[in-house]
């Protein structure tokens, strides 16, 4: 039994909090991936991890330990791909994490591109519209879009995203077109839960950013849903353009305030700043960079 496969196995089941889903990461029973790492725990003569019957979770020996051997991993990982790919296709797993509606929207139809040119890679997307943490949670990259605050994470921007204020003709109608942003506090607004300040929207006005507080009996955290009740005519809304981008074409939803939009949102690959990209995740990278699909509205250039 080898080294890399006990530190493997710590590893997988460090960053899952799960023997079970380690096991199946490594093509092992989960009895095997527990004796790997209890023989590990052995020959350091420290334990790295607790265990009850419910939960798994590091001590502080496991979390250096951790810290360290993930970089070795990586590089033991990218030593064997790279003598492989000067021979084969890029192969191997690449685990992502995306927003929910843009990973559905935008995401999948590009990664789809991707397995296409690289059949032997294999792509596990997981959707979540919270912010998962990469590295305790197993992932290669996630992809977020708006402010990047996490610094312990290296950033690739993919493209932008303009957030659109719209409602539909029906609401308008009965309401009456708001003439300027501040109007909109009069107005019926739907609240998006996954900003820092909600009730605060902004726009820019004579060259400078001007904040308009709005209300509204709504407050949602799915982008795709703020647009789907914006076209019923229940309030104004603010999404992403991927969101309402058909509706606005169709007639269904009508952009207000369009001279005023304020600086779109960076849409980003992230990942760890002490990993070392294997070369399938660079490729992947590299091809969501110059997809000009993903991000139809504000393409990266670089």
């Amino acid at each position: 039994m080898d080294k890399i496969d006990r530190m493997r196995a710590f590893a997988l089941v460090a960053q899952n909090a799960s023997f079970t889903v380690a096991a199946q990461r490594m093509g092992r029973s989960a009895r095997l991936v527990s004796k790997y790492v209890a023989d590990l725990e052995n020959a350091l003569g420290v334990q790295l991890l607790n265990r009850t019957t419910r939960s798994v979770s590091l001590t502080d020996a496991g979390a250096t330990y951790l810290s360290l051997c993930a970089p070795l991993l990586d590089g033991f990982d990218e030593l064997e791909e790279r003598v492989r790919n000067e021979q084969t296709s890029l192969r191997g797993a690449i685990h992502i994490s995306a927003p929910t509606g843009f990973g559905a929207l935008r995401l999948a139809p590009s990664l789809a591109r991707f397995g296409a040119k690289h059949p032997n890679v294999e792509l596990d997307l997981q959707f979540s519209d919270r912010r998962v943490s990469i590295v305790e949670e197993g992932f290669d990259l996630a992809i977020r879009i708006g402010p990047m605050r996490d610094s312990s994470l290296k950033v690739r921007q993919l493209g932008r995203m303009p957030l659109v204020v719209c409602a539909s003709p029906d609401y308008l109608a009965r309401t009456g077109v708001p003439s300027h942003p501040r109007a909109l506090a009069t107005h019926e607004c739907i609240l998006d839960g996954n900003m820092t300040e909600p009730a605060v929207w902004r726009f820019k006005v004579n060259g400078t950013e001007e904040l308009v507080s709005v209300n509204g009996r709504f407050r949602i955290n799915a982008p795709a849903a703020s647009a789907r009740l914006a076209m019923m005519g229940t309030a104004i809304a603010r999404c992403p353009a991927y969101t309402v981008a058909e509706a606005l074409r169709t007639g269904d939803l009508v952009e207000l305030f369009a001279e005023h939009r304020v600086s779109p949102y960076t849409v980003a690959a992230l990942f760890p700043q002490n990993r070392r990209l294997t070369t399938r995740v660079r490729a992947l990278i590299d091809h969501l960079a110059s997809d000009p699909d993903l991000c139809p509205d504000g393409h990266a250039t670089a």
